[in-house]
């Protein structure tokens, strides 16, 4: 076997498991499994039209990601993510996302502020109209660019395993909450003190953010989800 040909070998090794961990993981998250729902191998190969040894190796990985539990001799159990987990992972991300919006000060282009600005104006148009879902789309994206704009691949990286971790709950709570408005608001204010190179007050304010994001969420029904959810667990 040629240098090339086992390159490509590993290549197509790795990358084949790197889609079925991203597929169990978007499969999770988005609630297709259930907490502690048995991941069976044979099934999921079966279903992904793989052998149960990239299986296996995601299964690994999204044990070390806290996602799954793999219990010897028994088999995996989806874990998903308690109610402490958005906790934890809000707190975190609004320091991490202050960090991005000072980079972001120092790197952004003129192509990604401009598009910071029509993100603004057109949540603006949404929130008026109260069409939700545009709005939750537009969310994600002024968050996409900011990260990056902060012109780091692993700040970047991290910050979007964050978001996906927390986007079924956050529709959950956040479906009927009158968060847009105050929340594109808060894009803007971070958007200008990007624009204008203030990086102390671009970090104050995305990690203030995030927190508000985060008492939102609690206020609008983030315990009471959680509560439902494990009744519907404990009735199962």
């Amino acid at each position: 076997m040629s240098g090339n040909d086992l390159k490509q070998e590993v290549t197509d090794k790795y990358s084949l498991r790197g889609r079925v961990f991203n597929r169990l993981r978007e499969d999770i998250l988005s609630g297709k499994y259930e907490e502690n729902e048995e991941l069976r191998e044979v099934a999921i190969g079966e279903e992904l039209g793989v052998s149960r040894t990239p299986v296996r190796e995601a299964f690994r990985q999204l044990e070390l990601e806290g996602l799954i539990r793999i219990i010897p001799n028994k088999g995996a159990y989806v874990t998903g993510i308690s109610e402490k987990d958005v906790k934890d992972i809000y707190m975190i991300r609004s320091r991490l996302e202050g960090l991005a919006a000072r980079w972001a000060t120092e790197n952004i282009t003129l192509e990604q502020l401009e598009e910071m600005e029509e993100n603004v104006y057109l949540a603006k148009f949404h929130s008026e109209k109260g069409h939700l879902e545009q709005l939750a789309e537009l969310d994600n994206r002024f968050h996409e660019v900011m990260y990056e704009a902060s012109g780091s691949k692993m700040l970047e990286h991290q910050l979007r395993d964050f978001h996906q971790y927390v986007l079924r709950v956050r529709k959950k709570t956040l479906a009927s909450a009158n968060r847009g408005p105050q929340s594109n608001l808060e894009h803007e204010q971070i958007m200008m003190a990007i624009k204008e190179k203030n990086a102390d007050l671009a970090e104050q304010l995305a990690h203030q953010h995030m927190i508000n994001a985060y008492e939102n969420m609690v206020k609008n029904g983030l315990h009471e989800a959680y509560a439902e959810r494990e009744k519907q667990a404990n009735i199962k």
